[in-house]
């Protein structure tokens, strides 16, 4: 009986080292894979936050008068008006 159960136990047991060393890989795999995307989407963080620090630094430059007027002045051309170019419009 005892070789008998042998010769059923060793095929059982060689069938399972085989699934589980399948199974071993596929979560080997499956783990880069994941890390891979988590480096990935890190980097995308690290972009976004440099993205987000310089829209903040854009914001307070604009959110400054004397940035604002520089700029009109500048590159647009502007100017403030002379009193008499000034015309009050009344209903």
């Amino acid at each position: 009986m005892s070789h008998r159960w042998q010769l059923i136990a060793l095929p059982v047991l060689w069938l399972a080292v085989l699934i589980f060393a399948v199974a071993v890989v596929r979560a080997r795999h499956e783990a880069r894979t994941l890390f891979v995307q988590l480096e990935q989407l890190s980097s995308e963080r690290d972009r976004l936050n440099i993205e987000w620090s310089q829209l903040q630094l854009e914001q307070s430059a604009w959110s400054n008068h004397g940035f604002v007027e520089r700029v009109a002045n500048d590159k647009l051309r502007m100017k403030l008006p002379t009193p008499n170019e000034v015309r009050i419009v009344t209903p």
